[in-house]
C-alpha cells in the first residue's frame, strides 16, 4: 500500500499536530503546526509544489490527516462535567 507523502499527524495534548514529509524511504519532520498557514509554510520552505491547494484540498494520495478530523490543530478540552 502507497501512503501519502505528507504526513499530518494527530494533535498532540498540548495542542499544534507535527508535520512531516515521506520521501526516498525517509520520514522527515518539518514542524508542529497551530493551524493550516503554518502547514502551508512548512510545505513551501520544502519546496512542495503548490501547497495551499495540498493543504487546502489536496486528494488523500498526497496528504494524510493522521487520528483527528483535518484541519484540527487543538485537542479536546477533558470533560470536566462530574456530578
Amino acid at each position: 500500500m502507497e501512503h501519502a507523502p505528507i504526513v499530518v499527524h494527530r494533535v498532540s495534548p498540548s495542542g499544534g499536530r507535527r508535520v512531516s514529509l515521506r520521501a526516498r524511504g525517509r520520514e522527515t519532520v518539518l514542524g508542529l503546526a497551530h493551524s493550516d498557514p503554518d502547514v502551508i509554510e512548512f510545505l513551501r520552505r520544502a519546496e512542495v509544489p503548490d501547497p495551499d491547494e495540498v493543504v487546502l484540498g489536496g486528494p488523500p494520495s498526497t496528504i494524510e490527516w493522521q487520528g483527528d478530523a483535518p484541519h484540527v490543530y487543538e485537542a479536546e478540552p477533558p470533560d470536566t462535567d462530574v456530578p
